[in-house]
């Protein structure tokens, strides 16, 4: 991402006059139809927050919106939200192909995330995340370094308002051994990760350093269920993506993810794995 390195996001990214100006549209239209946006989320499959985001102009609207939009707004109303659609400007292939993603990933029923390069996005505390987003190159500033803190916790926010989203990680171990940040920084990385380890919709599990067989040689890899239990695959590297909906595509992305499910550390061997490195550190 980047967006976001490891799952997830985080540049808002600037706002095109077109995604302003399709946001205000549906806010209109949706208000004209006499609808809140609480309303309206359900009406069209999508959460609020979602939609909030879109009349917001910093999500771009899914391909399908106004064709769902058709029941509640009405017939006139979903031909101009589909025109204005088409007047979208998609800066930077990364942009547009993350906020598909980031919206796929609020409305989500599951979302499983495999990562061998930092710790997923989700999962990453503030600490973290700071020595991550330090990293950067070209510099961030200061104020954009603060901007991709706050948005990215914000949207960690998923892991405790989504009780009935399964979450699941799988993570390779020498990412906690390689100590990003420093000591005191990985301290809080294991803690917090063992918190959420104990969370009841969410699953982690390490992958062993010393691991013959595994599943997950072509790298990182993000999938997710949305609400019509259709999967997505979406996967990032080098300032690009991909978001996949090619049923064979995902097929096999959902069948490597399976197969490195079973070659993990389970759960409890896990939280064992991660309490040893807390202990030593």
């Amino acid at each position: 991402m980047n967006e976001d390195h490891g799952g997830g996001a985080n540049n808002e990214p600037e706002l095109s006059d077109s995604l302003k100006t399709f946001g205000a549209v549906l806010k209109v239209l949706r208000e004209e139809a006499g609808l809140t946006q609480e309303e309206f989320a359900p009406r069209v499959r999508y959460s609020a927050h979602y939609i909030a985001k879109i009349e917001q102009g910093k999500r771009f609207p899914p391909g399908d919106l106004s064709e769902r939009a058709e029941e509640p707004l009405g017939v006139v109303a979903a031909k101009v939200l589909a025109a204005a659609a088409r007047s979208l400007t998609r800066k930077a292939g990364l942009a547009s192909r993350f906020h598909q993603w980031a919206g796929i990933e609020e409305d989500a029923v599951s979302l499983y995330a495999y990562e061998c390069r930092v710790i997923p996005g989700l999962l990453q505390p503030e600490p973290y995340l700071r020595a991550v987003f330090g990293t950067r190159l070209p510099p961030l500033t200061n104020e954009q370094l603060d901007a991709q803190v706050l948005a990215r916790l914000e949207r960690q926010q998923l892991l405790t308002e989504k009780g009935n989203t399964t979450f699941h990680f799988i993570i390779e171990q020498s990412l906690i051994e390689r100590g990003t940040g420093g000591r005191e920084v990985t301290r809080c990385l294991i803690d917090h990760l063992l918190e959420r380890a104990l969370m009841r919709n969410v699953g982690v599990q390490i992958m062993p350093t010393r691991q013959p067989a595994h599943a997950g040689l072509d790298g990182a890899l993000y999938l997710a269920e949305t609400p019509t239990n259709q999967w997505v695959g979406y996967l990032e590297g080098h300032d690009t993506s991909i978001l996949l909906t090619d049923l064979k595509q995902v097929s096999s992305m959902l069948q490597r993810y399976g197969k490195m499910r079973s070659q993990a550390l389970s759960q409890e061997a896990s939280i064992s794995l991660l309490e040893q490195q807390r202990g030593v550190l």
